[in-house]
């Protein structure tokens, strides 16, 4: 699948993290997502209802990433992806990335990131 549609930087606010003060302050997190579609039928007729919806791939990410509370950004990550291809039809792979600026590392880092890819196959 050559064809993508990007969602980049999807800023939430929640409560992931392995310590009790990550898990009661809570911070902000992104997730950025590159969904494998096949974009040609909607551009070729200019139909958007045959490409997928960038509003629907956004809800779910925020949705999983503010309704339900994970340790680890792996996994976050990972229940991203599978909502995805369990409830957008269209989509053959899913790379998502989730970004945790505020991770409690001892050092001055930008950002503490991961980047998972799956696929319906």
């Amino acid at each position: 699948m050559t064809d993508k549609i990007h969602v980049q930087g999807i800023a939430v606010f929640a409560h992931h993290g392995l310590y009790d003060e990550e898990q009661k302050l809570g911070q902000r997190f992104y997730v950025s997502l590159t969904a494998g579609v096949d974009i040609r039928p909607a551009g070729l007729s200019d139909d958007f209802r045959k490409t997928v919806s960038y509003v629907d791939l956004t809800e779910i990410a925020i949705e999983v990433a503010t309704g339900r509370r994970f340790r680890i950004i792996e996994a976050l990550a990972e229940t991203i992806a599978s909502e995805i291809l369990a409830r957008v039809p269209g989509v053959e792979t899913i790379r998502v990335r989730v970004d945790k600026p505020s991770a409690p590392v001892p050092a001055v880092i930008e950002s503490v990131a991961v980047e998972i890819e799956r696929s319906r196959r």
